[in-house]
């Protein structure tokens, strides 16, 4: 079936609170509508990016993420490991690129890397693009002249999440502050690696928090390439173990929100999938999610197996990119 070419939106970087504050609170057939037609315009609709992560170093982190089991400052029951070595990362990407991801995310639990640690990343990078897999990292805070070397080294893309709204950050880390995040991603930006940033819903976060993380992401002077969109995965032991849940239209309306924002980028459905029902995973998908996290692990917590999510798209006619 042939797919109706839709006027394409322009990309704008002057988005004002009050315009997506109505955007997001319209009635939410309507916010569905914009959001699949403005998909449409850029993107096939029926086409999902598959992108696997891999911890390749785990805990020990210095910083007090409130969301994040890996920190130091909370008793999470999680088992600590030192950076994998490069036999058994290219293991892991080469099963999932059997499974169909096009590609391989490695995230190291680290407020910033030490240079020792960094030349290591970068030999992992030169091996996973030599199976021709796009590669991405995220390590905590880069310099710019690390930015560089990963560049060098061949990475494909950095992620950098902003988590929240500028107002709200402090609830959630006192560790590093807002701006540290925006100066990593001006340095990746410089080094010409493509950005994924994005940011988590619901840690205790008020709508207008939602739609200022937003608007910050799209205000940025370049859109990321990748927006990965997590709910919160509550951690027994983390200060938000007991945050309330979200209710699932809001999450949907964050999907929505962030394509007609930033209609060029690949929105990810990325973290709490293994709380949503098929139904909803779809639903996000109409509203414009175009990639996930594929796999059965998503740093230190569960994900969908590959199967299921295989089983997900057949019935929903989805296919994925190659």
């Amino acid at each position: 079936m042939q797919i109706p070419v839709m006027q394409t939106p322009a990309i704008r970087h002057d988005w004002q609170f009050d315009e997506v504050m109505a955007l997001y609170q319209q009635p939410l057939n309507d916010l569905l509508f914009q959001a699949q037609s403005t998909h449409r315009a850029y993107f096939n609709p029926n086409q999902i990016q598959l992108s696997a992560l891999l911890n390749i170093k785990t805990g020990a982190c210095p910083e007090d993420c409130a969301y994040c089991p890996q920190s130091v400052r909370y008793d999470t029951g999680l088992e600590t490991a030192p950076l994998m070595d490069i036999d058994s990362v290219l293991a892991a990407a080469q099963q999932a690129k059997a499974q169909g991801a096009t590609r391989f995310c490695m995230g190291a639990a680290w407020r910033t890397p030490k240079e020792k640690d960094l030349l290591k990343v970068a030999e992992l990078v030169r091996a996973v693009k030599a199976l021709n897999l796009e590669t991405c990292l995220t390590l905590g805070m880069l310099s710019a002249e690390q930015a560089q070397l990963l560049k060098m080294a061949g990475l494909d893309y950095y992620n950098h999440n902003l988590d929240t709204s500028p107002d709200f950050y402090e609830q959630i880390i006192t560790t590093r502050t807002f701006q540290d995040r925006l100066d990593t991603l001006e340095h990746v930006r410089e080094a010409e690696i493509k950005v994924c940033c994005g940011g988590i819903v619901g840690m205790g976060e008020s709508v207008q928090d939602r739609v200022m993380m937003l608007i910050t992401l799209a205000n940025l002077n370049q859109h990321p390439e990748s927006v990965p969109i997590n709910q919160l995965i509550k951690i027994e032991g983390t200060p938000l173990a007991d945050a309330p849940a979200v209710d699932p239209f809001e999450f949907v309306r964050c999907i929505a929100t962030a394509r007609l924002l930033m209609p060029a980028s690949y929105v990810r459905l990325s973290a709490g999938r293994t709380e949503m029902d098929e139904a909803l995973q779809a639903l996000c998908f109409f509203a414009g999610a175009n990639s996930i996290f594929y796999g059965d692990k998503l740093l230190t917590t569960a994900n969908p197996n590959a199967q299921q999510d295989a089983r997900l798209f057949k019935r929903l006619g989805i296919q994925t990119t190659m």
